[in-house]
Order: C-alpha cells, then structure tokens, then sequence
C-alpha cells in the first residue's frame, strides 16, 4: 500500500490508489505480467442525442489513446469524428481557452501559470480527469547489457548539472561498469522537446530540476525517441511504456544509488517501487453547476467505462482501479471541478 509520506515526495498524485490499495489486493489488477482491468466497473451503455464532432489538442504521449477511444466511442455513435493533435502537453491550455478543443491530453498536471490562465479567461479552474497509469522508462538497446541504474545515475547521464548529487559526469558505457566492447562506447542521448509534458516531468523527477545536457537530440515524439534508441545501440532515451518495442529495453530503476532496483509493471507502479509513474490526464473545459455538453460527458463516460479502460491496457498503459474511476466519474457531475 502506497504511504503518504510517498504521495508528498514523489509528487504525482497516487494519493487515491492508496485509498484503493487498503481495500483491493493488487493481485486483482495484476496477476504476474498480465494487466487486467478491474470487473466492477461498469460497461459503457449507450445513450440517445449524442452527435457531432471532438477536437483534441496536447500530449503526444497520449496520441494513440485519444485516437483508440475515439475509434472505439464511433462504435456507439458512427457520426461522431474525433480529431487528434498531438504536439505537447504545453499545447493543451491555450487551445482549451481559445475553444479548439473539448479536450487537452496532458501527460502531466497543468502549471499554475497555465491554470490562472485559463482561469482568467473563464472566472473558474479547469476539470483535470486522471484518465490512466502511466510508467515513464528509460530505454536502451535491446542488445545493451546494462542491468539497472539509480536516478542519481539517470540524472549523471542526461543532465550537465547533476543535481542528483553525483560528483562526476557518465558518458561512456564503461563509466557505468558495462565491460567488454561496451566500455568505451560513448552514450548516445534521445529526449523530447521542452513542449512536451514528458520533457517536463523527466526534467523534475530524474533531473532533480536539473538541466538537460546539450547533446540530448530532441525527438518530436515518443514514438521517435525509442525508434532512435532502437538504431543507435549505444543510445539510451526516455518516454512512456507505451511505447516499448521490441528494439528495446526498459531498464529497471532505484530512487537511490544503494536501493533496490524495480522493473516497470503495475504492482511496482502501484506499490510506489517503481520510481517514475504518473496519472495521465485529460483536461476538460466544465463550468461550476452546469452539466457538460452530452457528447463530451459520455466520451468521458466512455473513457471510464470497461472498454475505454481496456483501450488503455491495450495501448499499453494501466488501468484506473474502480475507486479512482468512480472518484473521477463524480467530477462530471454539475457543481464539481
């Protein structure tokens, strides 16, 4: 079960799967490598007058999502078009406030700047919805020895400040005790861009809010960081698990230089070992004791619903267990946000 003093250090917002935890085995979630979405939540029913069209504008990490709730949304409604853009989760919030779009993925929470924004243009805050689990790895080539690092590590390797407390730079291979024709390799670095929520939420917990290196090449996507990483065997790069191929590796990883190292999987993403997981949010623009426009409600109540959870475990993320999704489901209820 989560602690709450883990909620407060690792800043993401887990404080409700503890809730959860102290009621459901996470057995029920998890049995070995198999992800399972849990049986009581309810399955989408579909309701009558729901047509037009759905903009969505942000996150890329959450690209394919949108686009696999979108399709699977059509099945209950063929009218219904939703467009996806993904070009960051900085992207989001002006494009809620400039009315482009009913939605704004964020693979991170909104920045106050970016709330007192919206909250100047509207006279309220906007309605985030933890729509899944996501864990963020650091992939290396399939081929690539290395069996875990510390963030301390992570941090010495992508980052110029090393605010993780390490005194000396790693980069090469062998700096990170990796021998045999490995150990002069030089380490080849693949990010995202500063647009990107993932580029921010690395930077704050892997970087200790440090500063990237300048010989990080910045992807457009994350799709394109493992697609880097898988060409470049001396290549190392970050982005949500969704994203793994079969080109790479998911590396195991230790919050401190002497601690266990955990793979990614959602007991460990749960229980709070695993040290780089995140809700990824949708953002919606919902006005305090009035109902949402019936096409936006039921997309969400799509996304909450049996199907919609198990888009999420096959696009390769974690589902939200019953409690959360009931939590979240309350929120399309007039006079909450």
């Amino acid at each position: 079960m989560l602690k709450n003093t883990f909620v407060k250090k690792t800043g993401f917002a887990f404080a409700l799967a503890a809730m959860v935890f102290s009621v459901l085995p996470a057995g029920d979630l998890f049995a070995g490598d198999k992800v399972k979405v849990d049986q009581k939540i309810t399955v989408y029913k579909k309701v009558s007058g729901v047509s037009g069209s759905l903009n969505s504008i942000g996150s890329d990490t959450m690209n394919n999502l949108m686009t696999l709730w979108g399709e699977g949304f059509a099945k209950y409604y063929p009218n219904v078009r939703l467009q996806v853009e993904g070009k960051g989760s900085s992207t989001a919030p002006p494009a809620l406030i400039a009315g482009t779009s009913q939605f704004g993925p964020m693979s991170r929470k909104m920045k106050d700047k970016e709330i007192d924004e919206f909250e100047k243009a509207f006279g309220y805050k906007p309605t985030a919805m933890g729509t899944a689990l996501d864990a963020l790895a650091v992939y290396v080539h399939k081929d690539n020895p290395i069996e875990s690092l510390s963030l301390q590590q992570v941090d010495a390797i992508f980052s110029k400040t090393r605010a993780g407390g390490l005194n000396d730079d790693i980069a090469t291979w062998g700096d990170l005790g990796v021998k045999g024709v490995w150990t002069g390799r030089r380490i080849s670095l693949y990010g995202r861009n500063s647009a990107s929520g993932t580029y921010g939420y690395f930077k704050k917990h892997a970087l200790f809010k440090g500063d990237y290196k300048d010989t990080v090449k910045e992807q457009p996507g994350s799709a394109s960081v493992v697609q880097g990483v898988t060409k470049d065997n001396a290549g190392i790069g970050y982005s949500g698990i969704g994203y793994i191929t079969s080109g790479v590796r998911a590396v195991p990883l230790s919050k401190k230089a002497d601690g266990s190292a955990y793979s990614v999987d959602m007991a460990n993403v749960m229980t709070g070992q695993y040290p780089l997981a995140r809700f990824l949010y949708l953002y919606v623009n919902k006005e305090p004791d009035q109902p949402l426009q019936p096409l936006v409600r039921e997309f969400l109540k799509f996304i909450f619903s049996q199907e919609g959870q198990h888009v999420v475990v096959k696009d390769g993320y974690l589902p939200l267990p019953y409690e959360v999704v009931q939590k979240e489901l309350n929120k399309l209820e007039a006079g909450t946000y």
